[in-house]
């Protein structure tokens, strides 16, 4: 049975090179070529019309033109990219009507888990619980908050019945009162070589409720996003996410 071709878009960076590595002796994909800023032009159509799916870990600017290179041969795509702007997750949605897209924020599978049980712990708990959110990353990172943080911040605002963007208090600094229970606080850190870490507070009367989750390698990144690239071969157009690739989405 021949293995299902991968191209990854933004293979010379951080993740992509973590993909790379764990596609070496993969069992059922095969990485058949690379995209970066240097080739993220008319060779982008030609080889993303050899793959059966991309896995892009890109950057922003060179979003819209590889969606579109997906949109004309088919080509599913699994999107980890972050720091996109409205417009450019307008066009994935339009891009989700013509081809199957999963789409995270974080492809680990124990984030994923962390995302299903915040949203059981801000249910049960309710609003007498006061959730904040606490996100680590590397120095070199160039977003904030993280995509994980955001997508955090609306399984709360979800589960709450709140806009995220209303609720959303990005630290706090000089005298900002007392705090109201539809706040929900979101907080960046930046230092070293950090992979990822975030946790979610709800700190109630008397007691302080903390799901954690650190990832120790990019590995696990990685390879949730080759089970997304597995997953996606065969389904409709559609904008997924990992909640769907893990079977979280029903439970």
């Amino acid at each position: 049975m021949s293995k299902i071709k991968v191209l990854v878009s933004g293979y010379t960076g951080r993740m992509g090179q973590a993909i790379l590595q764990a596609l070496k002796d993969h069992p059922t994909l095969e990485y058949i070529a690379g995209l970066d800023v240097n080739n993220m032009g008319d060779e982008a159509f030609n080889l993303v019309r050899k793959a059966d799916v991309v896995i892009d870990f890109s950057s922003h600017d060179s979003h819209p033109l590889l969606t579109e290179a997906c949109r004309a041969p088919k080509t599913p795509i699994v999107i980890g990219t972050t720091g996109l702007d409205d417009q450019q997750e307008v066009i994935i949605k339009d891009t989700a009507a013509e081809i199957p897209v999963v789409k995270s924020s974080n492809f680990s599978t124990g984030v994923n888990v962390l995302f299903a049980l915040t949203k059981v712990a801000t249910e049960l708990l309710g609003d007498g619980y006061d959730p904040e959110i606490v996100e680590y990353h590397h120095r070199l990172k160039k977003d904030a908050p993280s995509g994980t943080a955001k997508s955090l911040a609306q399984v709360i605002a979800t589960a709450r019945q709140l806009s995220p963007e209303e609720a959303a208090r990005h630290g706090r600094k000089g005298i900002v009162g007392a705090r109201t229970k539809n706040e929900i606080g979101i907080h960046a850190v930046r230092g070293g070589t950090i992979v990822g870490k975030h946790d979610v507070i709800f700190a109630g009367p008397r007691e302080v409720i903390t799901l954690s989750h650190e990832a120790e390698d990019r590995a696990a990144f990685a390879l949730g996003s080759l089970r997304a690239a597995e997953w996606i071969i065969g389904k409709a157009p559609g904008l997924y996410d990992m909640q769907d690739v893990l079977g979280l989405r029903q439970r």
